[in-house]
């Protein structure tokens, strides 16, 4: 197994609290919340240790609204 994968395995039930996919309202929420609170600490430093994982729960945000939150229509 390589030694990064390991590495991973060991501190994954730290990060499950902070990296995962939502699939309820709920987990959404809680995925926001973990959102605002890394945009206090990053900003706008892309060099910053932690913006990657804002980039990376960025993402599974906008997943769960393209397959939960009705786009608006024009009227």
């Amino acid at each position: 197994m390589l030694r990064e994968v390991q590495t991973v395995q060991n501190v994954w039930p730290l990060l499950t609290e902070v990296v995962f996919v939502p699939h309820a309202q709920s987990e959404y929420q809680r995925l926001t919340e973990v959102l605002d609170s890394l945009i206090d600490v990053v900003g706008e430093d892309e060099d910053h240790p932690l913006a990657s994982l804002m980039e990376v729960i960025s993402v599974l945000i906008e997943k769960y609204e393209d397959e939960h939150v009705p786009e608006l229509t024009e009227i």
